[in-house]
């Protein structure tokens, strides 16, 4: 079969290379050239560990390839993925539909002889039935049909994540997509992964629904983290207790400055709004957005706390930028909330982060000063604040933080470092969460 991918973000890049990985002829289609010809040349839009091997593999065995004429690729094509990005409307909390709509309509226009139309992004309930009007108005003698296909690849780790897949869902009522699709993911089956078919709504709201339960974990367990510290527990040994049991899971119980990124953000509220729009509110969702918001800006005041409750003329190193470790994904991070606010206080920050350095530069709204290493970022501080999980933060020596720095505050955000060890240390002051 041929496939065609619309859009080389994320998902649409992830996505096709790993098709071709399975055999199938793939065309990423985007309109931006200048991601086309990067790519030509084996240049990626994003980081992800692994995809430009895997890229160049696959475009040297002639089973990948890219182009900007959409109409070209779709008319050759059995199945076309929309790829295309659902952000949010920050006025309404919506997901904005319009790439999604759009790319219909440019599919609908360019359609020859049967072909299924398969919505990877993450969309709301009753997409699917929007696409196939666009569709049905753009091309009324179309031979079509469209099912849903959500994508449950994790940043940093996403290659891993398709070709081992925890599920792969489809949702179609169509016999003649179901089997098309079955023969797509027939690896997956034969491989013992688990693909589940079901209807096309259905589908729709399993990612969001699966999305919003793990925010809701990792909001949980931060909220445990802060009674932890008023009461003395240890919110590590305290989720590992609660982890073991099999009807919770070890998963997302690890306590940080909030959750970010593309996904959970914007798709906890887009499940939100949808709940409100069919009458049928999920507050719990609700509050989860609303108390992440919070545990952003309460880690300013932790670090303000550790700093005696003043940080103005402090010089602060921040190392982590991105909203997780393995991508240069900048969305939601909480370094986009933490650091201005810090600046605001009159801190003088110094920031370092192995990926997310030029994405920083565009959405961290503050006058900071970054650094080309941790070492850099590091000299002279008055203290240091990790705040994503990058490797090469889980092994500095309090030697080496201390030779560098002029002051002893070590604040990690992230429980990198064991905190029993790192309190013996009479040169540092560590602070740590939960624990």
């Amino acid at each position: 079969m041929n496939i065609t991918m619309i859009g080389t973000g994320y998902v649409g890049l992830v996505t096709g290379t790993c098709f071709a990985e399975k055999g199938f002829n793939v065309t990423c289609v985007d309109l931006n050239e200048d991601k086309i010809n990067k790519l030509h040349n084996n240049i990626m839009p994003i980081y992800e560990p692994g995809l430009d091997k895997l890229v160049e593999k696959n475009v040297a065995d002639n089973r990948l390839s890219f182009t900007t004429d959409l109409k070209s690729a779709v008319s050759k094509s059995d199945l076309v993925f929309i790829c295309v990005g659902t952000p949010e409307n920050k006025e309404t909390g919506h997901a904005d539909m319009k790439y999604v709509y759009g790319a219909a309509k440019e599919i609908g226009e360019a359609l020859q002889g049967f072909t299924v139309i398969v919505d990877k992004s993450t969309v709301p309930v009753g997409t699917g039935d929007a696409v196939e009007k666009i569709i049905k108005e753009t091309n009324p003698n179309a031979d079509f049909a469209v099912a849903s296909n959500p994508e449950f690849l994790r940043e940093g780790s996403a290659i891993s994540d398709f070709l081992n897949p925890d599920r792969v869902v489809v949702g179609t009522d169509n016999e003649k997509a179901k089997s098309m699709l079955a023969n797509l993911y027939k690896w997956a089956s034969d491989e013992g992964f688990s693909v589940m078919f079901t209807a096309r709504r259905t589908a729709e709201l399993i990612k969001y629904a699966a999305n919003a339960f793990l925010a809701m974990k990792i909001t949980y367990i931060n909220e445990i983290a802060d009674l932890c510290e008023n009461v003395e527990a240890n919110v590590e040994d305290v989720a590992l207790g609660i982890g073991l049991d099999s009807r919770i899971g070890k998963k997302f119980l690890q306590a940080g400055p909030g959750y970010g990124g593309s996904c959970f953000p914007k798709d906890t509220m887009a499940l939100v709004r949808t709940s409100e729009q069919f009458n049928s509110p999920i507050k719990l969702i609700q509050k989860t957005t609303e108390l992440n918001e919070a545990r952003k800006l309460n880690m300013v005041g932790k670090i303000k706390k550790a700093f005696n409750g003043d940080v103005k003329g402090k010089d602060i190193a921040i190392l982590g930028l991105t909203f997780k470790a393995n991508t240069d994904d900048m969305r939601e991070s909480c370094s986009t909330v933490i650091i201005p606010e810090l600046a605001k206080l009159g801190a003088n920050i110094k920031a370092y982060d192995p990926q997310g350095m030029e994405e920083a530069k565009h959405l961290i709204k503050a006058d900071i000063t970054y650094c080309d290493s941790k070492e850099e970022a590091l000299k002279n501080a008055d203290g240091l604040v990790i705040l994503t999980e990058w490797d090469e933060f889980k092994n500095l020596s309090v030697k080496e933080v201390t030779d560098l720095m002029k002051g002893n505050l070590f604040i990690d955000l992230r429980n990198l470092y064991d905190d029993k060890i790192m309190k013996q240390d009479s040169k540092i002051k560590y602070v740590s969460l939960g624990r």
